[in-house]
């Protein structure tokens, strides 16, 4: 029995679910990226976004940017099983190092004539987008910034006929002089 004496279980504690940003460096080799995918699929944990790219080619290492949510435990439990696999060289937890810069980067296509042609290009000029292509019943932006205001920027143009979208995912780093 639990301390009150009583049959009935102690309440289950909920912890939050937090948002991470995970910067990790590894070689660039082929797999790699497949192992670290293979870690988060295998243990049930959802990528929400996920960059890649090469940063160094002399020494052929890449960038890999990981956003998850999970309790405190399940982020720490991430970042241990990601630094055992062999091509990693280092984790870091931007979330953890103070508010890390991140940017994403949307490609919007939106069709309508008339008004709601109109209307997206005024709504492009106050985001700050960048027009691409332009017909005479479509446009295609470019947009870069937070997550937030590019979900804002989306869900404005879904009105006016939006019709396909691009995102590259979440780009990160740390403020300050101190290198990853």
């Amino acid at each position: 029995m639990n301390a009150m004496n009583t049959h009935y279980p102690e309440p289950t504690r909920i912890e939050p679910v937090n948002r991470h940003t995970l910067a990790v460096i590894v070689d660039n080799e082929p797999g790699a990226l497949a192992r670290i995918a293979g870690l988060f699929s295998g243990r049930g944990y959802n990528i929400e976004s996920l960059t890649v790219s090469e940063t160094e080619e002399a020494r052929h290492i890449s960038r890999i940017t990981i956003v998850t949510t999970g309790t405190n435990a399940v982020i720490d439990q991430i970042k241990a099983q990601l630094d055992r696999l062999v091509p990693v060289h280092r984790v870091v937890d931007l979330t953890l190092q103070g508010q890390a810069l991140e940017r994403e980067l949307c490609l919007v296509k939106v069709v309508g004539l008339g008004e709601h042609r109109s209307e997206a290009l005024r709504l492009a000029a106050a985001f700050g987008a960048r027009t691409l292509d332009a017909t005479l019943n479509s446009f295609v932006f470019e947009l870069t910034g937070s997550t937030e205001e590019i979900d804002r920027f989306i869900r404005l143009l879904t009105v006016i006929g939006l019709v396909e979208i691009s995102r590259t995912g979440i780009a990160a780093m740390a403020r300050g002089s101190e290198p990853l």
